[in-house]
Protein backbone atom coordinates (compact mmCIF):
# COMPACT_ATOMS: atom_id res chain seq x y z
CA UNK A 1 0.00 0.00 0.00
CA UNK A 2 0.58 3.75 -0.37
CA UNK A 3 0.33 6.28 2.57
CA UNK A 4 -2.38 8.45 1.89
CA UNK A 5 -5.35 10.20 3.69
CA UNK A 6 -8.02 8.39 4.55
CA UNK A 7 -10.50 8.20 1.73
CA UNK A 8 -13.84 10.21 1.49
CA UNK A 9 -17.41 9.07 0.95
CA UNK A 10 -18.80 10.70 -2.02
CA UNK A 11 -20.93 13.24 0.49
CA UNK A 12 -17.85 14.02 1.85
CA UNK A 13 -15.92 14.49 -1.16
CA UNK A 14 -18.93 16.48 -3.12
CA UNK A 15 -18.73 18.64 -0.10
CA UNK A 16 -14.73 18.98 -0.27
CA UNK A 17 -15.00 19.61 -4.22
CA UNK A 18 -17.62 22.91 -3.19
CA UNK A 19 -15.13 24.00 -0.66
CA UNK A 20 -11.65 23.65 -2.58
CA UNK A 21 -13.70 25.75 -5.10
CA UNK A 22 -14.90 28.35 -3.46
CA UNK A 23 -10.79 28.53 -1.36
CA UNK A 24 -9.64 28.68 -5.12
CA UNK A 25 -12.09 31.02 -6.47
CA UNK A 26 -11.18 33.13 -3.29
CA UNK A 27 -7.85 32.81 -4.02
CA UNK A 28 -7.77 34.32 -6.85
CA UNK A 29 -6.71 30.86 -8.36
CA UNK A 30 -3.49 30.20 -6.78
CA UNK A 31 -3.83 26.10 -7.66
CA UNK A 32 -4.94 25.48 -4.48
CA UNK A 33 -6.74 22.17 -6.64
CA UNK A 34 -6.08 20.40 -9.25
CA UNK A 35 -8.20 20.55 -12.69
CA UNK A 36 -11.14 18.32 -13.02
CA UNK A 37 -9.85 17.78 -16.06
CA UNK A 38 -6.16 16.96 -17.77
CA UNK A 39 -5.27 17.53 -21.39
CA UNK A 40 -3.49 14.99 -22.80
CA UNK A 41 -2.22 15.27 -26.32
CA UNK A 42 -2.01 13.08 -29.22
CA UNK A 43 0.58 12.89 -32.27
CA UNK A 44 -1.47 10.38 -34.88
CA UNK A 45 -1.25 10.75 -38.02
CA UNK A 46 -3.84 12.25 -40.37
CA UNK A 47 -1.11 13.54 -43.74
CA UNK A 48 1.96 11.90 -44.72
CA UNK A 49 2.82 8.05 -45.57
CA UNK A 50 0.66 7.10 -42.57
CA UNK A 51 -2.43 8.67 -43.63
CA UNK A 52 -4.69 5.61 -43.19
CA UNK A 53 -4.01 5.28 -39.42
CA UNK A 54 -4.69 8.11 -37.50
CA UNK A 55 -8.76 8.35 -37.29
CA UNK A 56 -8.75 4.33 -36.60
CA UNK A 57 -6.03 5.04 -33.47
CA UNK A 58 -8.57 8.44 -32.29
CA UNK A 59 -11.03 6.34 -32.74
CA UNK A 60 -9.51 3.45 -30.21
CA UNK A 61 -7.63 6.41 -28.05
CA UNK A 62 -11.10 7.93 -27.56
CA UNK A 63 -12.99 4.80 -26.67
CA UNK A 64 -10.19 4.79 -23.76
CA UNK A 65 -10.68 8.05 -22.29
CA UNK A 66 -14.79 7.62 -22.93
CA UNK A 67 -14.35 4.49 -20.87
CA UNK A 68 -11.75 6.29 -18.18
CA UNK A 69 -14.11 9.34 -17.99
CA UNK A 70 -17.50 7.00 -17.23
CA UNK A 71 -15.68 5.05 -14.14
CA UNK A 72 -13.97 8.41 -12.70
CA UNK A 73 -17.63 10.33 -12.87
CA UNK A 74 -18.98 7.10 -10.67
CA UNK A 75 -16.16 7.23 -8.65
CA UNK A 76 -14.40 10.56 -7.89
CA UNK A 77 -17.68 12.94 -9.44
CA UNK A 78 -16.12 13.67 -12.34
CA UNK A 79 -14.08 13.18 -15.54
CA UNK A 80 -10.50 13.11 -15.67
CA UNK A 81 -9.37 13.39 -18.86
CA UNK A 82 -9.35 15.27 -22.22
CA UNK A 83 -7.87 14.45 -25.38
CA UNK A 84 -6.33 16.91 -28.05
CA UNK A 85 -5.39 15.42 -31.03
CA UNK A 86 -2.71 16.62 -33.76
CA UNK A 87 -1.50 15.47 -36.50
CA UNK A 88 2.57 14.91 -37.20
CA UNK A 89 2.05 13.96 -40.38
CA UNK A 90 4.73 10.95 -40.64
CA UNK A 91 7.54 13.67 -40.23
CA UNK A 92 9.85 14.45 -37.84
CA UNK A 93 9.44 17.80 -38.27
CA UNK A 94 5.73 18.47 -38.38
CA UNK A 95 5.71 16.33 -35.12
CA UNK A 96 8.22 18.65 -33.39
CA UNK A 97 6.15 21.42 -34.04
CA UNK A 98 2.91 20.12 -33.01
CA UNK A 99 4.35 18.55 -29.78
CA UNK A 100 5.64 21.99 -28.94
CA UNK A 101 1.85 23.12 -28.94
CA UNK A 102 0.71 20.65 -27.55
CA UNK A 103 3.09 21.12 -24.43
CA UNK A 104 3.69 25.12 -24.95
CA UNK A 105 0.14 25.93 -25.88
CA UNK A 106 -1.86 23.63 -24.21
CA UNK A 107 -0.05 22.50 -21.37
CA UNK A 108 -0.54 18.81 -21.65
CA UNK A 109 1.65 16.62 -18.96
CA UNK A 110 1.65 13.80 -21.52
CA UNK A 111 1.70 12.71 -24.99
CA UNK A 112 0.21 9.63 -26.94
CA UNK A 113 2.33 9.17 -30.02
CA UNK A 114 3.99 9.49 -32.54
CA UNK A 115 3.48 6.38 -34.44
CA UNK A 116 6.63 6.84 -36.78
CA UNK A 117 9.93 5.69 -34.93
CA UNK A 118 11.46 8.60 -36.17
CA UNK A 119 9.08 11.20 -35.23
CA UNK A 120 8.64 9.55 -32.01
CA UNK A 121 12.39 10.03 -31.01
CA UNK A 122 12.33 13.29 -32.52
CA UNK A 123 9.63 14.78 -30.39
CA UNK A 124 11.37 12.90 -26.79
CA UNK A 125 14.93 14.63 -27.77
CA UNK A 126 13.41 18.18 -29.07
CA UNK A 127 10.17 18.70 -26.95
CA UNK A 128 8.79 16.09 -24.63
CA UNK A 129 12.11 14.93 -22.78
CA UNK A 130 13.86 18.31 -21.88
CA UNK A 131 9.99 19.71 -21.43
CA UNK A 132 9.96 16.87 -18.80
CA UNK A 133 6.04 15.45 -20.42
CA UNK A 134 5.17 11.72 -20.59
CA UNK A 135 5.57 10.06 -23.86
CA UNK A 136 4.10 7.07 -24.55
CA UNK A 137 3.92 5.77 -28.32
CA UNK A 138 1.50 3.02 -28.88
CA UNK A 139 3.41 2.01 -32.35
CA UNK A 140 6.87 2.83 -32.54
CA UNK A 141 9.00 0.02 -32.59
CA UNK A 142 12.61 0.87 -33.32
CA UNK A 143 15.12 -0.80 -31.10
CA UNK A 144 16.69 2.59 -31.02
CA UNK A 145 13.88 4.03 -28.70
CA UNK A 146 14.81 1.30 -25.63
CA UNK A 147 18.72 2.66 -25.62
CA UNK A 148 17.28 6.70 -25.93
CA UNK A 149 18.72 8.98 -23.23
CA UNK A 150 15.08 10.17 -22.41
CA UNK A 151 15.69 10.33 -18.40
CA UNK A 152 12.34 7.95 -18.19
CA UNK A 153 10.12 9.96 -19.76
CA UNK A 154 9.67 7.93 -22.89
CA UNK A 155 7.51 5.00 -22.90
CA UNK A 156 6.02 2.50 -25.64
CA UNK A 157 2.95 -0.03 -25.35
CA UNK A 158 4.01 -2.26 -28.33
CA UNK A 159 7.32 -4.17 -28.29
CA UNK A 160 10.82 -3.54 -30.09
CA UNK A 161 11.17 -4.41 -33.67
CA UNK A 162 13.82 -7.06 -32.28
CA UNK A 163 11.67 -9.40 -32.05
CA UNK A 164 9.21 -8.83 -35.11
CA UNK A 165 12.46 -8.94 -37.12
CA UNK A 166 13.22 -12.44 -36.00
CA UNK A 167 9.54 -13.72 -36.56
CA UNK A 168 9.63 -12.38 -39.84
CA UNK A 169 13.09 -14.42 -40.59
CA UNK A 170 11.69 -17.20 -39.34
CA UNK A 171 8.25 -17.31 -41.29
CA UNK A 172 10.82 -16.37 -44.80
CA UNK A 173 13.18 -19.14 -44.02
CA UNK A 174 10.57 -21.93 -43.59
CA UNK A 175 10.40 -22.56 -39.65
CA UNK A 176 6.68 -21.45 -39.62
CA UNK A 177 4.38 -22.00 -42.68
CA UNK A 178 4.34 -25.20 -44.39
CA UNK A 179 5.53 -24.72 -48.11
CA UNK A 180 6.62 -21.58 -47.52
CA UNK A 181 10.46 -21.20 -47.78
CA UNK A 182 13.09 -18.97 -49.18
CA UNK A 183 16.67 -19.07 -48.57
CA UNK A 184 17.51 -15.25 -50.87
CA UNK A 185 15.81 -12.71 -49.48
CA UNK A 186 16.24 -8.85 -49.49
CA UNK A 187 14.80 -6.09 -48.10
CA UNK A 188 13.21 -2.13 -49.49
CA UNK A 189 12.90 -0.08 -46.47
CA UNK A 190 12.23 3.82 -44.93
CA UNK A 191 15.29 5.25 -44.46
CA UNK A 192 14.31 6.03 -40.77
CA UNK A 193 15.03 4.36 -37.32
CA UNK A 194 11.86 2.10 -37.91
CA UNK A 195 13.04 0.63 -41.17
CA UNK A 196 16.48 0.66 -40.49
CA UNK A 197 16.09 -1.13 -37.19
CA UNK A 198 13.54 -3.83 -38.92
CA UNK A 199 15.33 -4.41 -41.78
CA UNK A 200 18.81 -5.42 -39.84
CA UNK A 201 16.53 -7.11 -37.06
CA UNK A 202 15.21 -9.11 -39.94
CA UNK A 203 18.95 -9.69 -42.14
CA UNK A 204 20.34 -11.13 -39.01
CA UNK A 205 18.06 -13.44 -37.82
CA UNK A 206 17.44 -14.34 -41.25
CA UNK A 207 21.28 -15.31 -41.87
CA UNK A 208 21.73 -17.02 -38.34
CA UNK A 209 19.11 -19.65 -39.76
CA UNK A 210 21.56 -20.12 -43.13
CA UNK A 211 19.41 -17.31 -45.58
CA UNK A 212 21.16 -14.97 -47.75
CA UNK A 213 20.45 -11.48 -47.81
CA UNK A 214 20.81 -10.22 -51.30
CA UNK A 215 20.34 -6.68 -50.47
CA UNK A 216 19.07 -4.27 -47.98
CA UNK A 217 18.20 -0.96 -50.08
CA UNK A 218 16.80 1.97 -48.39
CA UNK A 219 14.44 4.30 -49.71
CA UNK A 220 13.79 8.11 -48.65
CA UNK A 221 11.07 8.56 -45.72
CA UNK A 222 9.44 11.21 -48.00
CA UNK A 223 6.62 9.47 -50.27
CA UNK A 224 8.77 9.63 -54.01
CA UNK A 225 7.09 9.18 -57.80
CA UNK A 226 9.13 6.23 -58.42
CA UNK A 227 11.16 3.91 -56.50
CA UNK A 228 12.84 2.49 -60.04
CA UNK A 229 16.27 3.25 -58.79
CA UNK A 230 16.07 1.59 -55.47
CA UNK A 231 14.26 -1.48 -56.90
CA UNK A 232 17.07 -1.99 -59.55
CA UNK A 233 19.06 -2.69 -56.35
CA UNK A 234 17.01 -5.03 -54.57
CA UNK A 235 16.78 -7.25 -57.57
CA UNK A 236 20.27 -7.05 -58.65
CA UNK A 237 20.64 -10.31 -56.43
CA UNK A 238 17.87 -12.37 -57.09
CA UNK A 239 16.10 -12.59 -54.14
CA UNK A 240 13.52 -14.97 -53.99
CA UNK A 241 10.96 -12.90 -51.32
CA UNK A 242 11.48 -9.33 -50.72
CA UNK A 243 10.49 -7.74 -47.03
CA UNK A 244 8.17 -4.46 -47.54
CA UNK A 245 9.19 -2.15 -44.58
CA UNK A 246 7.90 1.08 -44.80
CA UNK A 247 4.28 2.73 -44.53
CA UNK A 248 1.10 3.00 -47.43
CA UNK A 249 2.13 5.91 -48.68
CA UNK A 250 5.66 4.48 -49.98
CA UNK A 251 4.72 0.90 -50.40
CA UNK A 252 1.70 1.57 -52.54
CA UNK A 253 3.93 2.98 -55.25
CA UNK A 254 6.91 0.66 -55.09
CA UNK A 255 4.98 -2.81 -54.87
CA UNK A 256 2.99 -1.17 -58.51
CA UNK A 257 6.41 -0.73 -59.69
CA UNK A 258 8.04 -3.70 -59.03
CA UNK A 259 5.12 -5.56 -60.54
CA UNK A 260 4.71 -3.72 -63.60
CA UNK A 261 8.24 -2.73 -64.51
CA UNK A 262 10.00 -5.60 -63.18
CA UNK A 263 7.10 -8.50 -62.70
CA UNK A 264 8.22 -9.54 -59.01
CA UNK A 265 5.08 -9.69 -56.47
CA UNK A 266 6.49 -11.92 -54.19
CA UNK A 267 6.62 -9.65 -51.45
CA UNK A 268 6.62 -10.15 -47.19
CA UNK A 269 5.10 -7.28 -45.18
CA UNK A 270 5.24 -6.14 -41.81
CA UNK A 271 3.10 -3.64 -39.81
CA UNK A 272 3.64 -0.55 -41.61
CA UNK A 273 2.58 -2.34 -44.84
CA UNK A 274 -0.47 -4.05 -43.23
CA UNK A 275 -2.99 -2.03 -45.05
CA UNK A 276 -5.93 -2.00 -47.12
CA UNK A 277 -4.75 0.64 -49.22
CA UNK A 278 -2.37 -1.81 -50.47
CA UNK A 279 -4.84 -4.32 -51.52
CA UNK A 280 -6.65 -1.31 -53.22
CA UNK A 281 -3.59 -0.94 -55.42
CA UNK A 282 -2.10 -4.25 -55.63
CA UNK A 283 -5.22 -6.14 -56.30
CA UNK A 284 -4.73 -10.27 -56.95
CA UNK A 285 -1.40 -9.46 -57.02
CA UNK A 286 -1.05 -9.67 -53.34
CA UNK A 287 -3.65 -12.57 -52.74
CA UNK A 288 -1.99 -14.81 -49.93
CA UNK A 289 0.98 -12.68 -49.40
CA UNK A 290 2.15 -13.10 -45.52
CA UNK A 291 3.14 -10.34 -43.18
CA UNK A 292 4.12 -9.95 -39.60
CA UNK A 293 3.40 -7.18 -36.71
CA UNK A 294 2.87 -7.16 -33.31
CA UNK A 295 -0.26 -7.46 -32.09
CA UNK A 296 -2.14 -9.05 -29.69
CA UNK A 297 -3.29 -12.72 -28.90
CA UNK A 298 -6.16 -13.43 -29.94
CA UNK A 299 -7.04 -15.58 -26.95
CA UNK A 300 -6.14 -12.74 -24.07
CA UNK A 301 -8.94 -11.74 -22.47
CA UNK A 302 -7.75 -7.78 -22.64
CA UNK A 303 -7.67 -8.01 -26.30
CA UNK A 304 -11.38 -10.15 -26.28
CA UNK A 305 -12.91 -7.18 -24.03
CA UNK A 306 -11.46 -4.44 -26.41
CA UNK A 307 -12.74 -5.95 -29.52
CA UNK A 308 -15.63 -6.52 -28.26
CA UNK A 309 -16.24 -2.45 -26.87
CA UNK A 310 -15.22 -1.13 -30.04
CA UNK A 311 -17.35 -3.20 -31.87
CA UNK A 312 -20.39 -2.09 -29.45
CA UNK A 313 -19.36 1.79 -30.34
CA UNK A 314 -18.00 2.00 -33.70
CA UNK A 315 -19.74 -1.20 -35.14
CA UNK A 316 -16.66 -2.98 -36.41
CA UNK A 317 -13.48 -4.74 -35.79
CA UNK A 318 -10.65 -2.89 -35.18
CA UNK A 319 -9.14 -2.18 -38.46
CA UNK A 320 -5.63 -1.52 -38.10
CA UNK A 321 -2.52 -2.73 -35.98
CA UNK A 322 -1.51 -1.18 -33.08
CA UNK A 323 -4.96 0.74 -32.15
CA UNK A 324 -5.03 -1.80 -28.76
CA UNK A 325 -1.80 -0.46 -28.20
CA UNK A 326 -3.07 3.06 -28.55
CA UNK A 327 -5.92 2.28 -26.54
CA UNK A 328 -3.78 0.96 -23.78
CA UNK A 329 -1.23 4.02 -23.83
CA UNK A 330 -4.64 6.20 -23.09
CA UNK A 331 -5.86 3.73 -20.25
CA UNK A 332 -2.26 3.98 -18.83
CA UNK A 333 -2.01 7.77 -18.40
CA UNK A 334 -5.59 8.45 -17.14
CA UNK A 335 -5.00 5.52 -14.31
CA UNK A 336 -0.98 7.69 -13.44
CA UNK A 337 -3.71 10.56 -13.50
CA UNK A 338 -6.09 8.87 -11.12
CA UNK A 339 -3.40 8.20 -8.75
CA UNK A 340 -2.04 11.75 -9.06
CA UNK A 341 -5.59 12.69 -7.97
CA UNK A 342 -5.88 10.53 -4.94
CA UNK A 343 -2.40 10.77 -3.78
CA UNK A 344 -3.38 14.98 -3.52
CA UNK A 345 -0.39 15.66 -5.58
CA UNK A 346 0.13 17.85 -8.57
CA UNK A 347 -0.40 16.43 -12.06
CA UNK A 348 3.02 16.95 -14.01
CA UNK A 349 4.85 14.98 -16.46
CA UNK A 350 7.02 14.13 -13.79
CA UNK A 351 4.28 12.55 -11.78
CA UNK A 352 3.38 10.80 -14.15
CA UNK A 353 6.12 9.56 -15.38
CA UNK A 354 6.72 8.28 -11.68
CA UNK A 355 2.79 6.84 -11.62
CA UNK A 356 3.14 4.06 -14.86
CA UNK A 357 4.92 1.74 -13.16
CA UNK A 358 2.89 2.06 -10.13
CA UNK A 359 -0.28 1.45 -12.13
CA UNK A 360 0.80 -1.08 -14.53
CA UNK A 361 3.13 -3.21 -12.68
CA UNK A 362 3.20 -6.27 -9.94
CA UNK A 363 2.63 -5.91 -7.62
CA UNK A 364 -1.23 -4.65 -7.27
CA UNK A 365 -4.59 -6.35 -8.35
CA UNK A 366 -5.04 -6.94 -11.46
CA UNK A 367 -7.06 -4.56 -13.18
CA UNK A 368 -8.14 -5.12 -16.98
CA UNK A 369 -9.76 -3.35 -19.65
CA UNK A 370 -12.78 -0.87 -19.10
CA UNK A 371 -12.84 -2.55 -15.31
CA UNK A 372 -11.66 1.64 -14.35
CA UNK A 373 -14.16 1.90 -11.74
CA UNK A 374 -12.63 -1.09 -10.31
CA UNK A 375 -8.98 0.57 -10.65
CA UNK A 376 -10.31 4.07 -9.21
CA UNK A 377 -12.12 2.64 -6.28
CA UNK A 378 -8.76 0.64 -5.26
CA UNK A 379 -6.22 3.30 -5.74
CA UNK A 380 -9.22 5.56 -3.95
CA UNK A 381 -8.64 3.11 -1.04
CA UNK A 382 -5.13 3.31 -0.94
CA UNK A 383 -4.73 -0.77 -2.80
CA UNK A 384 -1.99 -0.74 -5.65
CA UNK A 385 -3.02 -1.86 -9.11
CA UNK A 386 -1.89 -3.79 -11.50
CA UNK A 387 -3.51 -2.71 -15.29
CA UNK A 388 -3.21 -5.82 -18.33
CA UNK A 389 -4.15 -4.18 -21.15
CA UNK A 390 -5.67 -4.67 -24.48
CA UNK A 391 -2.17 -5.36 -26.45
CA UNK A 392 -0.14 -7.19 -23.50
CA UNK A 393 -0.26 -6.85 -19.58
CA UNK A 394 1.44 -3.46 -19.82
CA UNK A 395 4.63 -4.62 -17.42
CA UNK A 396 7.20 -1.68 -18.36
CA UNK A 397 10.78 -2.55 -18.12
CA UNK A 398 13.75 -0.44 -16.90
CA UNK A 399 13.76 1.40 -20.27
CA UNK A 400 9.83 1.45 -20.85
CA UNK A 401 9.26 -1.06 -23.36
CA UNK A 402 6.54 -3.92 -23.28
CA UNK A 403 6.52 -7.41 -24.65
CA UNK A 404 3.72 -8.26 -27.23
CA UNK A 405 3.05 -11.05 -29.04
CA UNK A 406 3.63 -10.96 -32.80
CA UNK A 407 0.82 -11.92 -35.54
CA UNK A 408 1.37 -13.71 -38.75
CA UNK A 409 -1.20 -12.34 -41.21
CA UNK A 410 -2.25 -12.85 -44.60
CA UNK A 411 -3.93 -10.77 -47.68
CA UNK A 412 -7.22 -13.27 -48.60
CA UNK A 413 -9.57 -12.50 -50.30
CA UNK A 414 -9.70 -8.57 -50.40
CA UNK A 415 -9.13 -8.05 -46.64
CA UNK A 416 -6.19 -9.03 -44.02
CA UNK A 417 -6.41 -12.10 -42.43
CA UNK A 418 -5.05 -12.92 -39.00
CA UNK A 419 -3.20 -16.64 -39.32
CA UNK A 420 -1.51 -17.56 -35.87
CA UNK A 421 0.42 -16.05 -32.81
CA UNK A 422 3.54 -15.93 -31.89
CA UNK A 423 3.61 -15.52 -28.05
CA UNK A 424 7.14 -14.01 -26.33
CA UNK A 425 7.54 -17.10 -24.96
CA UNK A 426 7.73 -19.02 -28.20
CA UNK A 427 10.07 -16.23 -29.88
CA UNK A 428 13.73 -16.95 -29.90
CA UNK A 429 16.17 -14.29 -29.15
CA UNK A 430 17.90 -14.00 -32.33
Amino acid sequence: MHNRPRSFSRPERALRTVVLAALVAFAGGMGFAQPAVVPVGTLFDYTGALAEFGPAHQNAAEMAAAQLNAAATEVFGGPIIRLIHEDSATSAASGVDRARKLVDADGVPAIVGSLASGVTINVAESVTVPAQVLQISPASTSPLLSVLDDDGYLFRTTSSDALQGVVAAQLAIGEIIDDYAFTRAATIYENSPYGQGLSNAFAAAFEARGGTVTAQVAHPTEPQPTYASQLEQVFAGGPEVVLAIGYPGQATVYLAEARDLFGFTNFQYVDGTQSELIIDVMGDDVEGRYGTSPGSDPEWPGFQQYVADFEALYGERPPLPFMDSAYDAVVVIGLAIAKAYVDGTAVTGTSLRDNVRVVSNPPGQVVGVNDFVTAFSLLEAGEDIAYSGAASDVGFDDVGDVITAVEIWRYVGGTIVSEMTRTADVIPAE
